[in-house]
């Protein structure tokens, strides 16, 4: 289906709807990196590269500080929710409304609209940030072109609801993995049930209370819970295999490795043959204290968060870049069939962005 040139000058809530209506599904984002990339073409004052279907546009004017604005332009998979639609109460609806269609349009409309910024901007639209952590295109930026990441601050347009949220939870995925005997269902006594043997697994992540640790004022919230649960061979055999996958989103103050070897203390006792580790990546730190978050906080206002989610303010944090979180969409309503945004927030939050970059 053929798509109109985006219009990187319209009113930033237009652009939004603009680019929901270009479907770019993680793996599938190729047509909306191609749009990106001659929209920013079109720019003098930026340079543009572009790795895969990663583009990264700078300016280059010699100021003191250079601040990154970053997003993914990918989304889960579509649900039935495009095209855009927006009704008579200003709330766009949409797959990627919120995460993160319309910080993707912030970031745009900045890279038109604010030729001399104060500050050297560097804009990142990179894919696959909702799939697996070696999939992310930030990262394959990051290890092809570290270069091209450089910078003193970065702001993540992940949705936040219009408010600066600090840092972000690490997140791992592991599979718990229990065997058994199969045998015949109308001779269940002959086998042992994998299925069955689970059963501690489930209790234990029912009782289970998550730490809340307070981190530079900002108090986090962790998470264990089973995304996913596979067993079973025939509806008349006795399963002697079942996997239950672990989503464990654990505060910045531990690292991956420290993680890990909670969950396996969690679990200890519970029958399970085998853990494996299936997916990594580590949080980050608030850093509210760096001066150049402190600026941005003071320029934007409210009262900074913590990031429950995993973002990859974690990226950045690894190579040294301090970063925030800050966009129009709620992440509550991340993934869901009705995502939307409200488009007072986005014009708001493109007001703020601005002003803190022509101040």
């Amino acid at each position: 289906m053929p798509h109109s040139a985006l219009d990187l000058r319209q009113d930033p809530a237009r652009l939004t709807a603009q680019l929901i209506d270009f479907p770019s599904e993680s793996g599938d984002e190729k047509a909306l990196a191609d749009a990106v990339e001659a929209a920013l073409r079109e720019l003098p004052h930026l340079r543009v590269d572009r790795h895969g279907n990663n583009v990264v546009a700078r300016t280059g004017l010699g100021r003191a500080e250079r601040v990154i604005l970053a997003g993914h332009i990918d989304t889960v998979p579509i649900a039935d929710n495009v095209p855009s639609r927006l009704d008579e109460d200003g709330v766009l609806w949409g797959c990627g409304a919120s995460d993160m269609k319309s910080g993707v349009a912030l970031q745009l409309h900045v890279a038109a609209t604010v030729p001399e910024p104060n500050r050297d901007l560097t804009f990142v639209f990179y894919d696959n940030e909702e799939v697996a952590a070696h999939l992310n295109g930030l990262g394959h930026v990051a290890d092809a072109h570290p270069d091209w990441l450089a910078g003193d601050f970065a702001v993540l347009l992940e949705p936040s609801y219009a408010q600066v949220e600090g840092g972000c939870q690490g997140t791992l995925r592991v599979l718990l993995r229990t065997g058994g005997v199969r045998a015949h269902s109308a001779r269940g006594w002959m086998g042992e049930n994998a299925i069955h043997a689970a059963g501690p697994v489930l209790a234990r992540l029912a009782a289970y209370e998550p730490r809340r640790p307070v981190i530079d004022g900002l108090e986090y919230h962790e998470g264990l819970n089973a995304v996913r649960i596979e067993g079973g061979v025939a509806g008349n055999v006795i399963p002697d295999a079942c996997t239950v996958t672990v989503n464990y989103r654990f505060a910045p103050d531990r690292g991956p490795e420290e993680a890990l070897a909670h969950v396996r203390e969690v679990f200890e006792g519970c029958g399970v043959e085998e853990i494996v580790l299936d997916d990594s990546s580590p949080g980050a730190l608030p850093g509210l204290s760096h001066p150049a978050a402190r600026a941005f906080i003071e320029a934007v206002g409210g009262e900074p968060r913590p990031k429950y989610g995993w973002t990859d303010v974690s990226r950045f944090s690894a190579l040294g870049v301090p970063a925030v979180n800050y966009g129009p969409g709620d992440p509550n309503l991340a993934h869901k069939r009705d995502e939307r945004v409200e488009t007072p927030l986005i014009a708001a939050c493109a007001e703020r962005l601005r002003a803190w970059l022509t101040a």
